[in-house]
């Protein structure tokens, strides 16, 4: 219990640190703009190049990916069935809302709660493999789209392919399909600037929760409680369904795959609506709202399925 405890207490104090930081105003008034800027077209995609390169090609691959993927797009749909059918909500703020209902944190709290709970940091990367090799591009093309409002094929495509993210998960991807031995004297500065990825973001998060409440923003409290309720209840559910009565699989694996199910929504979803300006109201609280509340939600599935 005390190791499940640890996971989110390193995230914790990062998170209040950048808190202080925002209430001190020690960085100054652009703050936010810089770190967000610079985990996007920095940091992120080295971490995620490393994260990547040293997956497990047969784990990236492994069952588990069908049923997360499978849990992961049927809450984005309902979110934005709801969102854009019933409640009339604009383009990009469906998609900030269903990326938070259905995009983990599968790597800052996803790793070290895998390592902690299931005994291995590998199993979240099928996950984080669905996430930046299809959710992230087709994001960003859409985001691009909404920003820019640009609605040709291939200014969107020219835009996606060359999308830091985006550049950073393919070629971790390959190095580890591939099995291409990265060098020392490349992989230890990339590995140096990947560290500081995480921190950088979860201060960068710290500093946005100052002068902000919960469900403080007029108009966007249905969306962030939808969100949060299919993120920490419904994704959960269907994955153990996909898993125990779909794939038939073994009771360990169903075990892994509602754990990750049940992870808090990933940060990345509140760097992107950062550095669009769109949702960043949905993504923040949503966040907030999932991280506390799978501490209780993990730890009952694991008396339910361990």
């Amino acid at each position: 219990m005390l190791d499940v405890l640890t996971g989110f207490a390193v995230v914790g104090v990062a998170i209040f640190i950048g808190y202080i930081l925002g209430r001190i105003n020690l960085l100054g008034e652009h703050a936010r703009f810089v770190l967000s800027r610079l985990t996007f077209f920095v940091l992120s995609p080295f971490l995620l190049f490393v994260v990547l390169a040293r997956a497990d090609i047969h784990s990236l691959f492994s069952a588990l990916l069908p049923v997360s993927a499978i849990a992961a797009i049927a809450v984005m749909l309902v979110y934005t069935v709801i969102a854009r059918v019933f409640w009339r909500r604009s383009v990009g703020n469906t998609l900030i809302g269903a990326l938070s209902a259905g995009q983990v944190n599968s790597n800052n709290i996803g790793i070290p709660l895998s390592l902690y709970l299931l005994g291995s940091a590998a199993y979240p990367a099928p996950v984080i493999l669905l996430q930046l090799l299809i959710f992230t591009p087709i994001s960003m093309a859409i985001l691009d789209a909404v920003t820019t409002g640009q609605r040709k094929m291939l200014p969107l495509v020219r835009r996606t392919a060359t999308n830091p993210i985006v550049i950073g998960s393919v070629l971790g991807t390959l190095v580890s399909v591939s099995g291409i031995e990265v060098p020392e004297i490349v992989m230890a500065p990339t590995e140096l600037i990947a560290n500081a990825c995480v921190p950088v973001l979860l201060i960068s998060y710290g500093i946005s929760l100052h002068g902000q409440r919960v469900l403080s923003t007029a108009g966007h409290r249905a969306d962030v409680l939808l969100a949060s309720a299919l993120k920490l209840f419904a994704m959960p559910a269907i994955a153990w369904f996909v898993a125990a009565f779909v794939f038939s699989l073994s009771p360990t694996d169903i075990l892994i795959v509602v754990v990750l199910a049940a992870l808090p929504t990933a940060q990345n979803v509140f760097n992107y609506s950062q550095r669009y300006g769109i949702g960043e109201a949905i993504s923040r609280d949503t966040v907030f709202i999932t991280t506390i509340g799978c501490v209780p939600a993990l730890l009952l599935l694991l008396l339910l399925l361990a």
